[in-house]
């Protein structure tokens, strides 16, 4: 049975009730399920329970962004570029020679950034913060558009493989998942193809490119996201053709699953379960296919100003949430599972 609110612009679809007693009121909540889209046109699926929590979500976010705005009224616009330390560890290790309000600024920006950028100021501190806005200004001002016109109509594995995947990246989506969208995502992926001929492309990153467009609002600005990210983010090959980088990504996760969760760690490995099996679509698409927007996000927040380390702690953070569960799994699909689950419904940052 369905009933739509329009005002709420949700559906609710109550599940039948088996048991004889009467269902307890947490149960019954929990049999309510709730869809609708979210911030960013994706549809969400969860229990009541999961709407209260991206009720506070939001309204911290609101609150977050009164934040933000009242920096920009004292300190300006840009005062988080003026002078610009590009981290904190960047602001510690030239502390002799910078004044103590620009360490203050960079202490403030990196607390202000893990408690998330507001959704309206993220284009802007992205582009500035990541450092595309400086690879942008060293070539000509028509490089992107210039790019996408000499490549049109051109032929490779690349563009054939793009072209394959585009139907499959986020099908649904009310923009992505059509004409108009997939047009310019194939733009996007089109031309950086051409731009790094090693990388070229690589399952994954039509993912990534979609939801910097969504965020970035305009192709060129998503582009040139893609192209920080790729080149001075993310560790080296983690999108070459034999993934050599990601394949270095998943040793490291597993040396510090043994090392910080050391439980988990001795239990997976007597089920001998390979973290690669989840981990690889993490890093390689940077959580977009695993997390809720928001979350996704708000680890991008911190992935764009304190580098790619930021994908190793959500990582381990996600197999540390669900410790106790993950040791009672008799089975590599019950790891799988537990997992998955978890990582569909972080819906808090």
């Amino acid at each position: 049975m369905y009933h739509t609110n329009s005002k709420r612009e949700f559906s609710i679809k109550f599940q039948p009730q088996m048991q004889i007693l009467r269902p307890s009121i947490h149960s019954r909540r929990a049999n309510i399920i709730v869809k609708f889209q979210d911030l960013y046109g994706f549809a969400v699926e969860g229990n009541v329970d999961d709407v209260n929590i991206l009720n506070e979500v939001r309204e911290k976010v609101r609150q977050q962004g009164r934040v933000w705005w009242a920096l920009e009224a004292s300190k300006g616009a840009n005062w988080y570029l003026l002078p610009q330390v590009s981290s904190l560890a960047e602001g510690i290790a030239l502390k002799s020679s910078l004044k103590l309000s620009t360490l203050a600024n960079a202490i403030t920006l990196k607390r202000l950034i893990r408690k998330g950028i507001p959704p309206v100021l993220r284009p802007k501190v992205w582009f500035s913060l990541s450092g595309a806005a400086k690879k942008k200004s060293t070539v000509p001002e028509s490089y992107y558009n210039d790019m996408t016109k000499a490549v049109e109509g051109k032929v490779t594995a690349a563009t054939k493989q793009i072209d394959h995947d585009l139907p499959r990246t986020f099908p649904g989506h009310p923009w992505l998942d059509t004409q108009e969208g997939h047009a310019a995502l194939r733009r996007v992926l089109v031309a950086y193809s051409f731009r790094d001929s090693d990388v070229g492309y690589c399952q994954g990153l039509n993912y990534v490119a979609a939801l910097l467009l969504l965020v970035m609002k305009t192709e060129e600005d998503a582009f040139w996201m893609l192209a920080v990210l790729l080149e001075n983010v993310l560790a080296n090959d983690c999108y070459t053709n034999n993934l050599s980088g990601c394949h270095v990504e998943q040793r490291v996760f597993q040396d510090l699953l043994v090392k910080k969760c050391p439980r988990i760690a001795v239990h997976l490995e007597e089920l001998e379960f390979d973290v690669s099996l989840v981990a690889t679509e993490w890093f390689l698409c940077l959580f977009s296919k695993s997390l809720p927007s928001e979350t996704t996000l708000r680890v991008w927040d911190v992935l764009f100003y304190e580098g790619a380390k930021v994908l190793f702690y959500v990582a381990l953070a996600i197999f540390k949430m669900k410790e106790e569960e993950l040791l009672l799994a008799h089975h590599v699909g019950d790891v799988i599972n537990i997992l998955q689950k978890t990582t569909h419904h972080l819906f808090d940052p």
